[in-house]
């Protein structure tokens, strides 16, 4: 299951590999003139490898490995902390069409704000009103991509962590709602709860493709997915940036990010 956009999916197994694979589809976020200006609309999302997790509970999606051999010019950081109000960004590599993978060290859970139990039929909701501007407990923390030079617009993926009665819950948003200065276009927040024991690893990673338009996030190794369509000006006058962040009270730390450019695929 993917949270945002994405739809008309299908499978097929690969004995070569002997694993699973989902295609899907992506819907543009455009206004219908921007479609039509394009002269075309929606693209096909960059395949998945798919597998039951170990707990036997939910499907997990993670990019098939052969995307990786489109990685080139990289960029690694260790041990980095971000405190409340951080943005740091990641430079090096240019990030218009990226593959980042960063692991955030939760060293505290304490200040983790209630968790109403009526937020579970509506994350997308929740990640509406809780947005990546939004300060709070533990998080929002995450990454700012397809960002312009002064902020002007990013798109926000990012988790926050919530207590409730007897345990953690993980949210998982990709905010488009600063994503484009452009007033037409559909800016929606997408989200989805992790399933993961956060109190027990005291870390979650995320892995986000940007490719342009289109920013494919995958949250607690593929555990909740989301996609979605962005549509920055900025970037037609501007290099596009990269940063993580913190919004939250509790200091987080990027114990370990890894982020490459990417090199258009080759069709045959």
């Amino acid at each position: 299951y993917d949270y945002g956009n994405f739809y008309a999916s299908k499978t097929f197994f690969d004995p070569a590999k002997r694993r699973r694979v989902l295609w899907g589809w992506s819907n543009e976020s455009d206004s219908v003139a921007g479609d039509v200006a394009k002269g075309w609309a929606g693209i096909q999302t960059i395949p998945r490898a798919l597998w039951l997790d170990t707990t036997g509970r939910q499907l997990v999606q993670w990019p098939v490995k052969e995307v990786e051999s489109l990685r080139r010019k990289d960029v690694l950081l260790r041990d980095v902390g971000l405190k409340r109000g951080n943005v740091y960004e990641v430079t090096g590599i240019t990030t218009s069409q990226a593959d980042v993978i960063v692991e955030f060290d939760l060293p505290s859970l304490k200040k983790a704000e209630a968790f109403d139990p009526a937020w579970l039929g509506d994350p997308q909701k929740l990640c509406s009103q809780k947005n990546g501007s939004v300060p709070g407990g533990v998080g929002p923390f995450g990454l700012l991509v397809l960002a312009s030079a002064h902020l002007e617009e990013y798109t926000a993926i990012f988790f926050r962590v919530f207590r409730a009665h007897n345990k953690y819950m993980t949210l998982m948003c990709s905010d488009q709602s600063r994503s484009s200065l452009r007033p037409e276009v559909y800016k929606p927040a997408f989200g989805g709860f992790v399933d993961i024991d956060i109190n027990a690893s005291g870390r979650i990673s995320l892995r986000t493709l940007i490719d342009h338009s289109v920013v494919e996030s995958f949250g607690g190794g593929g555990r909740t997915c989301i996609t979605a369509r962005v549509y920055p000006t900025r970037m037609l006058e501007q290099t596009a940036h990269l940063y993580a962040f913190n919004k939250g009270l509790q200091t987080v730390r990027i114990s370990k990010l890894h982020a490459w450019e990417m090199a258009k695929a080759k069709i045959n």
